[in-house]
């Protein structure tokens, strides 16, 4: 049992295979359990799976952020330092960057809603990562974060969870903190 306050960016920390993913796909519903999750807002995953990635950079983020404007995934895309020629490509033309960018603006427009995000600094290059920090430092809603990044997570995490077999131990204070007081 573990209580989320809605004002966190917690970091899951551990092992590989300890349960990290496993537990953000719990949330989000994907997997059968026993107990009982509680939640008062919806859950939103990254990376968005992609279906058809021949269609267009354009098409794909209107699905995941319906209620969006143009100039807003245009906003969202300039701050990743991404060509705006990018939005009316096919998305299986872009870099892995790219589409990690692509995804990651369309779903900071989403409103209201609690992000899992899994892994979320791979394939970006370090602008791009300074941008993801300042964003999610800056983020008004709750944020759980799974990274092996050990900067990313010291710089955007208020709160550490280390998973391990199965038991939670929770942590104020950011991958630092924890690392400390863990050894």
């Amino acid at each position: 049992d573990f209580q989320i306050d809605t004002d966190w960016r917690l970091g899951f920390v551990g092992r590989n295979g300890r349960g990290k993913t496993t537990l953000l796909r719990l949330l989000m519903g994907e997997y059968e359990y026993g107990g009982r999750i509680q939640a008062s807002v919806s859950f939103d995953y990254f990376p968005y799976p992609v279906q058809n990635p021949e269609r267009m950079t354009e098409e794909i983020l209107r699905e995941i952020c319906p209620e969006a404007e143009e100039w807003e995934f245009m906003k969202e895309l300039f701050g990743l330092k991404m060509r705006e020629d990018a939005f009316w490509r096919p998305f299986e033309t872009l870099s892995n960057g790219e589409r990690t960018k692509a995804l990651l603006a369309a779903l900071f427009l989403k409103e209201g809603n609690f992000l899992l995000i899994d892994e979320p600094t791979n394939h970006l290059d370090l602008d791009a990562i300074a941008w993801l920090e300042e964003f999610l430092i800056n983020f008004e809603n709750t944020v759980i974060v799974v990274s092996h990044d050990r900067y990313f997570l010291n710089k955007v995490c208020t709160q550490i969870a280390d998973i391990d077999y199965g038991k939670i131990q929770l942590y104020a204070g950011n991958y630092d903190f924890w690392y400390e007081s863990s050894q």
